[in-house]
C-alpha cells in the first residue's frame, strides 16, 4: 500500500471517528443548553437552508443529512492533514498522539470560525453557548486520537 492511499485509509477511519464523536457530544451539549439534541446537526445545513436551519429540532433528511453529511466530511477533511502529520512523524505516545490532536482541532476552530465565510462555518453557534463550542472541538480532539489509534490497529497493524 503506497503511502498516500495509507494516509487515505487512515484518514477516513480517524475522521469517522472524529465525527461521531463529536456529534454525539453536539447533542449532550444542545441538550446542556435547553436546545434539541440535534438542532447543532441540523444547524450545520446552514449553508444550503440560510440561519433558519438552526431552528429545526427534530430530523428531516433536508437539515439533518445534509448538516451530518458536512460534519462528517469536514471531520474527514481536518483528518487528511492530522494523519499526513503523523505519517511523518514516528511512533507516538498516547499523550503526544493528544496532544497533536489537540493541535489540528485548535486549527481547525480557528479556520472554522476566523478564516471561514459567515454562511460555510459549522453553524453550531447558532444554537450552542460559546463554552459548547469549545467543548465541542475538545470531543473532536479526542475524536480525531482515537480514530487514530483505530486506524494505526486497522490500517498499518503491528506484527
Amino acid at each position: 500500500m503506497t503511502r498516500a492511499t495509507q494516509i487515505g485509509i487512515s484518514a477516513l477511519v480517524t475522521g469517522t471517528v472524529a465525527s461521531i464523536v463529536s456529534a454525539a457530544v453536539l447533542a449532550l451539549l444542545a441538550k446542556t443548553d435547553g436546545k434539541g439534541a440535534l438542532q447543532p446537526v441540523n444547524a450545520t445545513s446552514h449553508w444550503l437552508h440560510g440561519p433558519d436551519a438552526a431552528a429545526h429540532r427534530e430530523f428531516d433528511a433536508s437539515h439533518t443529512l445534509v448538516g451530518y453529511t458536512t460534519h462528517h466530511a469536514s471531520a474527514v477533511f481536518w483528518a487528511v492533514p492530522f494523519e499526513a502529520w503523523l505519517a511523518a512523524r514516528p511512533p507516538r505516545s498516547a499523550g503526544t498522539l493528544l496532544r497533536d490532536a489537540c493541535a489540528m482541532s485548535a486549527i481547525a476552530a480557528a479556520v472554522d470560525y476566523g478564516l471561514t465565510p459567515k454562511r460555510f462555518t459549522p453553524g453550531w453557534e447558532l444554537v450552542l453557548s460559546r463554552r459548547s463550542l469549545v467543548a465541542t472541538y475538545g470531543a473532536l480532539a479526542l475524536g480525531l486520537a482515537a480514530g487514530s489509534m483505530l486506524a494505526r490497529a486497522w490500517v498499518s497493524p503491528q506484527p
